[in-house]
């Protein structure tokens, strides 16, 4: 799995980090996200699929 966001559209909901706080955190001026891991290991794909299903500006895609 590679994460790819796009922080031009990220809203800074922090949906993200609630779902997958291993591998998302968000900048602390502005609330837009950051990914901590691109690459997460299997046991954390789940929660990042949760991630970018719940993400209401649909910022994050996988590949």
């Amino acid at each position: 799995m590679q994460i790819t966001v796009d922080t031009d559209k990220c809203c800074a909901a922090g949906q993200c980090v609630l779902a997958a706080p291993d591998v998302f955190d968000q900048r602390d001026e502005d609330g837009i996200v950051v990914v901590l891991n691109s690459s997460p290991p299997a046991e954390q794909h789940a929660a990042v699929r949760e991630a970018a299903q719940i993400c209401p500006a649909a910022a994050i895609t996988l590949s």
